[in-house]
């Protein structure tokens, strides 16, 4: 059974700084894409970053490129996020994600999702 949960939120400042992570359980991690994905009240899930089970291949949204990192301890099982200049825009609950397919922004393809964890920034 896959677990995925995730961990690092909290509340910080316009401009801070925050690292997520995302302890992964029940498969081959370095067989399987990871994404990071966030959901602001009242709107949509949105994609935010995925990176390739090796590691070596990543894809972000344009509206956190120069800002966030995602990468993987395949090691540990771990996602990490990792979010500097934070801005109030960013208040999300943070998603983690798994997929058997291709790296890819699209929501329908992974198919196992952690519970979330809260990131709110203050102006």
């Amino acid at each position: 059974q896959v677990q995925l949960v995730e961990s690092g939120g909290g509340l910080v400042q316009a401009g801070g700084s925050l690292r997520l992570s995302c302890a992964a359980s029940g498969r081959t991690f370095n067989m399987y894409v990871m994404g990071w994905f966030r959901q602001a009240p009242g709107k949509e899930r949105e994609f935010v970053a995925a990176i390739s089970g090796s590691g070596g291949i990543t894809r972000y949204a344009d509206s956190v490129k120069g800002r966030f990192t995602i990468s993987k301890d395949n090691a540990k099982n771990t996602l990490y996020l990792q979010m500097n200049n934070l801005k109030p825009e960013d208040t999300s609950v943070f998603y983690c994600a798994q997929s058997g397919l291709g790296i890819s922004p699209i929501k329908s393809r992974y198919d196992y999702w952690g519970q979330g964890t809260q990131v709110t920034v203050s102006s």
